[in-house]
């Protein structure tokens, strides 16, 4: 199937050929968690993540509402526990493959936190952040990976994409996202025969660097 997703020059998600979005189109929910990349700087690597508002529960607005400052304390006793965070990331990808959009990918989104990889700090300067909806104790949908892998190749149309890890990866002291219910290998065969599987700490991740010349 062709792939009519694209990022435009000015790092926005469109999922049409003309340019018109279509009855199921993207869905762009700005942020203010973000700011301005290092000038100078290239986006290189992609980061997985998942997440659920409130825990193991799907399909609510918990996340959008996290995103967006909106969060309401008293909704959950969870919430109150994260109401003061400024988080987002660039795409949040639903159960079902809906794709939201809350970052555009030329800035900086806040997903990454204090993080290292290949001995480069500050993940968030140059890296994509994208967010499943889930959790370390669920399998994800085939919608997800279906739309995951589309956007994943999109993204590397427009990005010279080396690596991509999950939090995990470049948080491992504080994090477990994607989580051991991600299949790296279904998310590499879906993304195309450049996808090379290899593994950090014993941790599989997705490399393109035996293909970038």
């Amino acid at each position: 199937m062709k792939n009519i997703m694209r990022i435009t020059a000015d790092g926005m998600l469109q999922d049409s050929d003309n340019g018109i979005r279509s009855a199921r189109s993207i869905q762009f929910i700005a942020s203010p968690n973000c700011d301005e990349r290092p000038e100078g700087t290239t986006i290189t690597l992609l980061v997985i993540h998942n997440i659920s508002l409130p825990p193991g529960e799907f399909g609510g607005n918990g996340v959008t509402e996290l995103f967006t400052n909106r969060l309401q304390p008293e909704k959950h006793p969870y919430y109150a526990t994260i109401s003061g965070l400024k988080v987002s990331s660039h795409f949040f990808i639903r159960r079902d493959g809906e794709t939201m959009q809350f970052v555009p990918c030329s800035l900086r989104a806040w997903h990454a936190g204090l993080s290292c990889w290949r001995n480069r700090t500050r993940c968030n300067d140059f890296s994509i952040g994208i967010e499943l909806e889930g959790s370390d104790d669920t399998p994800f949908t085939d919608a997800q990976y279906t739309v995951l892998a589309a956007l994943t190749q999109c993204l590397r149309a427009q990005y010279p994409i080396a690596d991509i890890v999950g939090h995990n990866h470049i948080a491992p002291e504080r994090k477990t996202d994607p989580g051991p219910y991600f299949s790296w290998r279904a998310y590499a065969e879906l993304v195309g025969t450049k996808a090379c599987m290899t593994q950090y700490a014993d941790q599989p991740y997705i490399t393109f660097r035996h293909a970038i010349t």
